[in-house]
């Protein structure tokens, strides 16, 4: 489980639904025919590798498709690594190790957005620290001066001031893990599942008293103690060579001195000694139970076997508790299994929550039930086929990144570090390869059949988790270096300061290729020849605007859906034919469309079109899956409104464009529970008649084929395929009018320990002329790590985790919100911060710098070749190429824009904003924060429910 403790330094523009894609349309198809299937693609991550005289081992990946390296360094330190009354140490200083080095004071992002870096980040967990970023192959000597400035120069940055700080930083992350519904499950598991004095019995944030605890002193010796070259794994992965890499890590980290070498403890699976239960009260609207055992660690052959045991158990679409639970005995709303590996031990789960007015009895004793049956019977062969091709899939669309959370450089890194073998992914694949019926249920009988113990939340009032005594600190007397460790020479003079970046890769976006359908359809083809997978996304009109006037609600369900039955297969006979192919479909709407997709195996391409043909021309809309879906969507409704977040995002859309606009609805497109009640067989029908269609639809292609290859297979299960009747010409989107004053909405949510801001105003369409120099401006207020809002309450502050604006994008007015959770008891000083930030933008009073224009002009043209690594971000933009009307070559068009960008344009731009017609929408403790934001008088106040509704007496 990965902690994660900052925000991805592209924050990504504000999804306007929960739903993900969505489409379908009316005829008949037959089946798709059985096919031969191309010979399967080898799955490897070739590698190489070195270790400097000072221990620090080096693992290089040569991968070419893009001017990029990966830069990965796993640190061999955790919070299992804690003594006590040290507990949340090892995540303290992964936020402290991004605040400056001796030798580059100040934020460590400011050059990495200079030189455009993607999927920068860092994360702690019990066994380790990473940190990673993707920087321009141009930008690597940078990536290399800053990394090892602090690996090597970083205990003279760090004073009171920064530690205080990234202290405030951390305690926020860990109020903002707590307010969320369920959120004390993750402290209530590391007691109950790990004795005390087990390197696991604490959770990896730590504890707030010994957060407080913390001195200078105690920081800095553990810096020196563990933070050093013989402590870490650094993978370079992309384009680079070993001969390039032996070069720079030797220049950069070479002569940086070993620390002492972490012990690391023995493993300690800790199987539970018997079966207990825990029981819990929480603000949530339904009961969760969660089982869970301890099992073997990662880079083990059980722990592989084990993964096998959850997707058939219920770890995939047509698991056997899915098939009992969800669709047979319709006794719950969500079941899930997961095997997660760590370095001394794993935990086993399956998480259920169970429908309103079940028993969840009768849910526990279905889990076990089929648990016992498992480890009696073992899979079906059938089963296990499906669950190795599942396990086979994901690896292969994992490993198209080079970087970033899951991709290449981490698999290399986490097996290096816990293993000591980078390639032990190898070994897996092979021991889930090689795995009989037999073998699998020799897993299960071994470690299930332990003591598991049950963790059950029901709704009532949550109580405050009690704090574990700190422990006192025993003195710590650190370990000498080992002597085999040395240095090279020092080439690098760290007083001139970082590497300047004198050149940038180029963009090469791929060419489009376009081809019609026989049935009308316009093909839209980006070829990406790099992993065997073809994407495909069928694209649409319609959306959650088109359910204006009618049930609020209907896209979204509609397009759900399609995947619950096609054709001759009913829902769990479709999912698992998906499942044997290795194919991923899914479908949904989205503010002004829907979209159905398929990402599919090449060696399996032809049989996956097939269907995919058949969930989009042949849905069953069976009246019983209806049924089972509206029951489950309603929960998810109601965990909507138990969510801060999402209970702002229904509510402030109506506020801003009003009940009778198509776009004044809940911005999660999941519609009313009155509305998905109601909704009838008949409704979904009609939604797909007027909507789900191909005359006018785009079908979007990016991957490991050509247009020659593609058009006759989609024409083969679409070509034929005709609308029937009179095509809807689309959603009228009318102008709304802002409000004429400033207006104030305050969600109750007694008990929070945050309080979520949110501030929304209507901004023009992405369809405007003026919408790129819209959304750089935002850039510079709100839209990146380093930006004014973000630096001001999060860096200068320490009152929240992370602010930010957002733009989001829409054929109408487009939504501009401003959002930060911060501590509940800094909810006003906040909210007149962000009133500020944004008046003295908007009205010219603190305007846009050239530094900051030049800043995020970089940042935007320079990641691009790292932006665009991945096919599913190609066809991100292919899809706002098609839902805006933009041409082709969009990219450079929008790129001639962004480098002429000026502080004027800036300015100019965020003039349109205006800070007297904000509406904002706050949840939060009413009895801690209401008093305090009236007297702001910022606006009228009114306090409403989760439904936007009046609440009397307020």
């Amino acid at each position: 489980m990965r902690t994660s403790t900052r925000p991805q330094i592209r924050l990504l523009a504000l999804a306007l639904s929960t739903a993900l894609l969505g489409g379908v349309a009316t005829g008949a198809v037959a089946q798709a025919p059985a096919t031969t299937a191309t010979a399967p693609a080898k799955v490897d991550i070739p590698y190489e590798q070195f270790t400097l005289p000072n221990g620090l081992r080096v693992i290089v990946h040569t991968d070419r498709k893009a001017p990029i390296v990966a830069v990965n360094l796993w640190y061999h330190v955790g919070s299992k690594d804690e003594p006590a009354g040290r507990s949340g140490f090892a995540h303290l200083f992964e936020h402290l190790m991004f605040n400056g080095s001796e030798n580059a004071p100040g934020e460590f992002f400011a050059p990495f957005e200079q030189a455009g870096a993607t999927d920068m980040n860092g994360t702690t967990n019990t066994d380790r620290t990473n940190y990673f970023e993707n920087v321009p192959t141009t930008a690597l000597d940078m990536a290399l001066w800053m990394e090892s400035d602090r690996m090597g120069h970083l205990v003279g940055a760090i004073d009171q001031k920064t530690l205080d700080e990234q202290r405030g930083v951390v305690q926020n992350e860990k109020r903002q893990g707590e307010n969320q519904p369920y959120g004390q499950l993750r402290e209530v598991i590391a007691r109950t599942m790990y004795p005390v004095g087990h390197p696991y019995h604490h959770t990896t944030i730590g504890s707030m008293n010994d957060l407080n605890a913390a001195s200078l002193d105690d920081v800095k010796t553990w810096f020196k103690t563990w933070y050093g070259p013989n402590n870490t794994v650094l993978v370079l992965a992309g384009d680079i060579d070993l001969a390039t890499a032996k070069v720079k890590a030797a220049k950069y980290f070479g002569d940086i001195p070993a620390t002492p070498t972490m012990a690391q403890p023995k493993v300690d699976v800790a199987v539970l000694k018997q079966s207990g239960r825990t029981e819990l009260e929480d603000k949530v609207p339904q009961v969760m139970v969660r089982r869970m055992w301890n099992v073997p660690q990662f880079g083990t052959r059980d722990a592989d076997l084990l993964d096998l045991v959850s997707d058939v158990l219920g770890g995939s679409a047509s698991s056997r508790l899915d098939a009992r639970l969800t669709h047979q005995d319709k006794l719950v709303d969500n079941i899930g299994t997961a095997n997660y590996g760590s370095q001394l031990g794993g935990n086993f789960y399956v998480n259920a929550l169970v429908k309103k007015g079940v028993d969840p009895a009768k849910v526990e004793a279905v889990i076990d039930e089929e648990l016992q049956r498992l480890i009696k019977q073992g899979p079906t062969p059938e089963e296990l086929a499906r669950a190795k091709t599942n396990y086979r899939a994901g690896f292969i669309r994992g490993i198209e990144r080079i970087g970033g959370f899951g991709g290449k450089a981490d698999a290399l890194a986490s097996c290096a570090t816990f293993t000591g073998d980078p390639g032990c992914f190898r070994e897996s694949l092979a021991n889930i390869e090689g795995a009989s019926v037999a073998d699998v249920r020799a897993a299960a009988a071994k470690w299930l059949g332990n003591p598991s113990h049950t963790i059950v939340v029901k709704p009532g009032t949550r109580t405050p988790l009690v704090e574990e005594p700190s422990a006192k600190p025993t003195p710590f007397n650190a370990p000498k270096p080992d002597p085999k460790y040395t240095t090279l020479a020092s080439t690098v003079d760290r007083k001139d300061g970082v590497p300047k970046v004198e050149s940038f890769p180029a963009l090469k976006f791929p060419a489009l290729q376009r081809a019609t359908l026989k049935n009308g359809s316009t093909v839209v083809l980006a070829e990406r020849h790099e992993i065997p997978v073809v994407d495909i996304a069928y694209d649409f009109d319609g959306g959650y605007a088109s359910d204006h006037g009618g049930k609020l609600g209907t896209a979204g369900f509609t397009n759900k859906m399609l995947g619950e039955g096609a054709g001759d297969l009913g829902a769990l006979a479709f999912k698992s034919r998906a499942e044997e192919l290795g194919a991923s479909l899914e479908s949904g709407a989205s503010l002004d469309g829907a979209t159905a997709s398929l990402s599919a195996l090449k060696e399996n391409l032809d049989a996956s079109v097939g269907l995919f043909a058949s969930m989009l021309r042949a849905p069953r809309f069976e009246q019983s899956e209806i049924d089972r879906v509206k029951a489950q969507w309603i929960a998810g409704i109601a965990q909507e409104k138990a969510r801060p977040q999402t209970a702002a995002l229904r509510v402030l859309p109506p506020l801003l464009y009003g009940d009778t606009h198509p776009y004044g609805i809940p911005f999660t497109g999941s519609g009313t529970e009155a509305a998905i009640t109601s909704l009838t067989r008949q409704d979904l029908l009609n939604y797909q008649q007027q909507w789900l269609r191909p005359e006018k639809a785009t079908v979007i292609v990016v991957g490991d084929t050509t247009l020659a290859q593609i058009v006759p297979v989609l024409d083969k299960y679409f070509g034929d395929w005709k609308g029937e009747g009179v095509a809807k010409a689309g959603v009228d989107i009318p102008q709304a009018k802002r409000p004429a004053k400033p207006r104030v909405y305050l969600i109750d949510q007694p008990g929070a320990v945050q309080a979520n801001i949110y501030a929304g105003e209507l901004l023009p369409s992405s369809k405007d002329p003026g919408a790129v120099k819209l959304e750089m401006s935002n850039e510079i207020l709100g839209g990146s790590f380093t930006s004014r809002l973000n630096m001001n309450l999060r860096e200068d502050k320490h009152w929240s985790y992370g602010a930010r604006t957002v733009l989001a994008g829409a054929l109408g007015q487009r939504p501009f919100l401003s959002i930060a959770p911060v501590q509940i008891d800094k909810t006003a000083e906040s909210v007149a911060e962000m009133q500020r930030e944004i008046a003295d933008y908007a009205t010219g009073k603190a305007p846009a710098t050239a530094a900051e224009v030049d800043k995020v002009v970089a940042n935007e043209l320079r990641s691009q070749p790292g932006a665009y690594e991945t096919a599913s971000a190609v066809m991100g933009t292919i899809g706002s190429i098609v839902r805006y009307g933009r041409p082709d070559n969009w990219v450079q068009v929008r790129n001639a824009q962004v480098a002429a960008f000026t502080p004027e344009q800036a300015n100019a731009a965020a003039k349109g904003i205006d800070p007297d017609a904000l509406t904002w929408v706050i949840v939060g403790d009413l009895s801690k924060i209401e008093a305090p934001v009236r007297a702001l008088k910022l606006g009228e106040v009114s306090v409403v429910d989760a439904d936007g509704k009046p609440v009397t007496g307020k």
